[in-house]
């Protein structure tokens, strides 16, 4: 009976949410020209639509636990478990600034889209010259107060891995200045699998690691403080939705 129940939210959820998606999108790039404020509330709003599309399809409740976000001009490194997150952050935060890897920018409507929130696209193999164009765009939209957010593994994980961050977190930590707060999330369990599961998605914030730190300290305390919601097995019990 459980499992039938499963199985019919995700029927429920996978048209719904998509057709809705394209619907913000599509609304999003038409409001750009003409209000830029309404354009970043569509966006905040497809967020804000995932997370009731969870919670009252799927079962799925959003949880925060040690402060949640700071306040002024910081950089985020958060665990990357299943496009939730990555969905996500315009919920998360006020306005943030995501590095996403630049194949994303490709997808019809949403790549336009992305681009006119402020979205930094990640070029994986151009090297230096691919750094040098991040952290220009990095310092350009935290001189205006948004926040910036990274995923520093640089793709999904399986949950319980904990995998190095990728040399790219370095970089960015070094010439931007900006204090870092590390950010674990245990989506993938719950959301990244076809048939999604009823349980609480946690986020949880740890305390900021200072800039200027030596490279190797403050990426072991990142590391750490992103993997916190690591459990011991591959997976773990579901939640009553």
């Amino acid at each position: 009976m459980i499992a039938l129940l499963v199985l019919l939210r995700n029927v429920v959820f996978y048209p719904l949410f998509y057709l809705g998606s394209f619907g913000f999108t599509a609304g999003s790039l038409i409001a750009r020209p003409f209000d830029v404020t309404l354009f970043r509330r569509i966006v905040r709003g497809w967020a804000l639509y995932q997370r009731a599309c969870l919670r009252w399809i799927l079962g799925i409740r959003v949880r925060v636990e040690g402060g949640g976000p700071v306040d002024g001009p910081v950089l985020y490194a958060i665990k990357h478990e299943s496009f939730f997150e990555a969905i996500d952050m315009p919920a998360l935060f006020d306005l943030p600034v995501v590095f996403a890897k630049d194949t994303l920018f490709d997808i019809p409507l949403w790549g336009k889209a992305a681009a006119a929130y402020g979205i930094v696209p990640v070029e994986r193999d151009q090297g230096a010259r691919a750094l040098r164009a991040m952290i220009a765009a990095a310092k350009g939209f935290s001189e205006t107060g948004r926040p910036l957010v990274i995923f520093p593994e640089g793709t999904r994980v399986p949950h319980g891995t904990a995998p190095p961050l990728q040399s790219g977190f370095a970089g960015l930590y070094k010439l931007l200045g900006l204090p870092v707060v590390p950010v674990a999330v245990d989506s993938g369990p719950l959301y990244h699998r076809w048939l999604k599961r009823p349980g609480t998605v946690t986020y949880r914030f740890g305390a900021p690691v200072p800039p200027g730190l030596p490279r190797e300290e403050a990426e072991v305390r990142v590391h750490a403080a992103m993997n916190a919601l690591n459990a011991p097995s591959d997976e773990r019990e579901a939640e009553p939705g």
